[in-house]
């Protein structure tokens, strides 16, 4: 009796997090972490638990806008060496969403190894913006070719990490942040003092700060203060803004 093949995985887009308000205006795509090697197919519910809520929250910010967001579900846990199999999931994401929703800026928004797929795709010519939370990055010493930059020239980017984070070093980001500055004066980097890898002690302005970038890098909305200074501070100022307590709360009530 012969065996089955095992059929291919592919990658997938999640349903739509909330109802947009109006005609699809924008995509956010949420990249949720991985493992730097594994072959093993993600669980659906626990890979998209760390991203859905602030997907939630950046449809219901971008309401007017028609801003709509789906978690993307890659087709195994690994990055992979060489294969960087996270970031092809997140390039074929990002030519999902233009075949759906046709030519509206798109938005990829990762955390962890997330983050790096982010970073690593965001150089395609549909993607308005990138956000990195916490992304986990290789060691520029030890790594055979840094990580790449130059694809992100022309777009604006946020990178968020915290200085106790203990899985993703802040330093690394950092570094990369440096070396984008150089090529695309629109990269930002905010850090988040004593809060580790998940950001939870500053979850709430975490979330608004990120809220604040999408709407002002895909719709032409003004920065807050804090963001405007980031973007326009040469390094290293720009690249080493402390997140405040309290951040976005006005913009809340």
């Amino acid at each position: 009796m012969a065996q089955q093949a095992t059929p291919l995985r592919e990658a997938r887009l999640g349903r739509g997090l909330g109802a947009p308000g109006a005609a699809v205006g924008g995509v956010v795509l949420l990249l949720p972490g991985g493992d730097e090697v594994s072959e093993r197919r993600p669980s659906p519910l626990r890979a998209a638990a760390s991203v859905r809520a602030l997907g939630r929250g950046l449809v219901r910010a971008g309401r007017e806008e028609g801003l709509a967001a789906h978690v993307v579900h890659y087709r195994c846990r690994g990055w992979n060496g060489a294969r960087a199999q996270l970031a092809h999931d997140a390039a074929w994401a990002v030519e999902e969403a233009v075949r759906r929703y046709g030519d509206v800026p798109v938005c990829l928004a990762g955390v962890g190894m997330g983050g790096r797929a982010a970073l690593r795709a965001g150089g395609h010519e549909a993607v308005g913006a990138v956000v990195a939370l916490a992304p986990w990055l290789p060691d520029e010493d030890r790594a055979a070719e840094p990580e790449p930059v130059k694809q992100l020239a022309g777009r604006p980017v946020l990178i968020v990490h915290g200085t106790k984070d203990g899985r993703s070093d802040p330093e690394l980001s950092f570094r990369l942040a440096a070396r984008a500055k150089k090529a695309n004066r629109e990269v930002c980097r905010f850090e988040v003092h004593s809060d580790g890898h998940g950001l939870r002690s500053y979850r709430d302005e975490v979330a608004a700060l990120t809220e604040d970038f999408v709407l002002g890098a895909l719709f032409g909305h003004p920065y807050a203060r804090p963001l405007e200074d980031a973007l326009a501070a040469p390094p290293p100022l720009g690249l080493r803004m402390p997140l405040a307590v309290g951040f976005g709360s006005s913009l809340r009530k």
